[in-house]
């Protein structure tokens, strides 16, 4: 840990992620790549591990998270950052949880031959089944604190897991600290049994390049005549995206009168994304969980309406009519409202979200950080 001349502190992060973006699929865990970013803009000293399972080709197809996981080498450089994929045993939905711990416990040794002599002042794993598992060990190892990020899927889906809900709850109680991406995972957390030592709400910051930023935008076509452009962001595959609600939506559009077009993002990179966003009319959410989500402020950054169901904090940020019951005529209204309307609150898109741009969210965690490292 070094002292900066503006009075900072200069800290060695060894970031622990189940997702991180891979040679054949950049599209993954760009939001953990965002952070380390972050962090690294930040003076921070940034090293990165990304333990992956073990899977034949065949099994990626299970979910689109998975593409570009049974091939990956076991060490490459991204944007100048090296990252090292211990490969792990687990076999489909963890029925043997206890195995997965013992075996990705042992990678802790290839862990530190990967680092050399390179040692950390703290960690910070993203995601806590099971990437929290490698953290905890090299925690011990080194005696530095670690903290636990938690996006959605641990406390949405893996609490009430009957495998993995025990390895959870076990993880939040021992991380010295516990960051969640929203309030509504925080309150989650607060409420266990054995809440984390230290919690803090933390979002995953919301920036834009300029060539993407607009505001947001008015329709100006024919109404109920003209093409309507509507994007679905995120991999059709993926069941709990609801797919299927989105093209229903789209449908009734049609019987409204409107010509429809329904495109999706599938593990494209980031400026495609934007672009994507850019062109398109609407953002149609359909999700049966969700964090943020983030795609929902990017649109808005890229100058298009979101219309949502009610998911994740869209409620906190959206106008109230374009979060919808989730039902394809309800949110067909929301979708016409938006354009009709545009956006009704008194505060612009950048004041309602300027709760996650990069300055906000790496304040709050290089306060927390350097309170960690300095108890130890």
């Amino acid at each position: 840990m070094k002292h900066c001349n503006d009075g900072g502190v200069n800290i060695k992060l060894l970031v622990v992620t189940l997702l991180y973006p891979l040679p054949t699929n950049v599209s993954r865990g760009v939001f953990v790549e965002d952070h380390v970013k972050l962090l690294r803009a930040a003076g921070h000293e940034v090293r990165v591990i990304n333990p992956l399972p073990r899977m034949p080709k065949f099994a990626e197809a299970r979910r689109s998270t998975h593409a570009g996981v049974a091939k990956a080498p076991r060490t490459w450089v991204r944007n100048e950052q090296a990252i090292f994929a211990p490969r792990f045993f687990a076999l489909p939905e963890h029925p043997y949880p206890s195995l997965t711990r013992w075996n990705l416990g042992r990678k802790a040794k290839s862990v530190e031959r990967f680092l050399g002599d390179w040692r950390p002042d703290a960690i910070v794993c993203h995601t806590l089944w099971p990437a929290g598992v490698l953290a905890e060990r090299l925690a011990e190892r080194w005696n530095v604190p670690w903290t636990g990020v938690v996006h959605g899927y641990d406390f949405d889906v893996g609490l009430h897991d009957k495998s993995i809900g025990k390895q959870v709850r076990r993880a939040v109680a021992h991380c010295d600290a516990l960051v969640c991406v929203t309030g509504r995972l925080s309150d989650a957390a607060a409420n266990l049994e054995r809440p984390p030592r230290e919690l803090r709400t933390v979002p995953c910051s919301t920036e834009i390049g300029r060539d993407w930023a607009r505001d947001l935008r008015s329709w100006r076509g024919r109404w109920r005549k003209d093409s309507l452009d509507i994007l679905f962001p995120a991999d059709p595959r993926r069941p709990e995206k609801q797919h299927l609600l989105a093209l229903e939506t789209g449908e009734e559009m049609e019987h409204r009168g409107w010509v429809v077009g329904v495109t999706h993002l599938k593990q494209q990179p980031r400026n495609i994304v934007y672009d994507r966003m850019m062109v398109a009319d609407v953002t149609l959410i359909t999700s049966k969980r969700e964090a943020g989500p983030l795609v929902a402020r990017e649109s808005l950054l890229c100058g298009t309406p979101v219309v949502s169901v009610n998911v994740g904090e869209v409620a906190t940020y959206l106008p109230e009519a374009w979060v919808c019951e989730a039902t394809p005529s309800a949110l067909a209204d929301g979708i016409e409202a938006a354009l009709r309307d545009g956006w009704t609150k008194e505060a612009s898109v950048k004041e309602t979200l300027a709760f996650a741009s990069n300055e906000t969210v790496i304040q709050a965690w290089s306060a927390l950080l350097s309170t960690l490292v300095e108890r130890t």
